[in-house]
């Protein structure tokens, strides 16, 4: 599945989403759980999972009642490659850069 990079980033672009996923780091992770080190409601951690989740940057499993959270490997694989390839442009502009200066001098 192809997720926005958009998407990502804008999931990315919130302190509390960030947190959770960090907290995520460690392996799946029930809501309650990650609810507890938090400062905020369920119910909040709740709305933002479901962005983690939307954008691909979280997957979600079910056993019985829980619903367990985790990262998604393919969606923090398309952010890699997004941000791989932003770093990639950066390097290719450097050496153009540094060309041009060596040219001129």
């Amino acid at each position: 599945m192809t997720y926005s990079n958009a998407a990502l980033l804008d999931a990315l672009g919130d302190s509390t989403r960030r947190e959770i996923l960090d907290q995520l780091r460690n392996g799946p992770r029930a809501v309650g759980e990650i609810a507890a080190g938090m400062t905020i409601s369920r119910p909040a951690v709740s709305q933002h999972l479901r962005v983690l989740k939307e954008s691909g940057l979280v997957a979600e499993t079910r056993q019985g009642t829980r619903h367990y959270f985790s990262i998604a490997p393919d969606g923090i694989g398309e952010l890699r490659a997004y941000l791989d390839g932003l770093w990639g442009d950066a390097l290719a502009g450097f050496v153009r850069h540094v060309a041009k200066k060596e040219q001129g001098s």
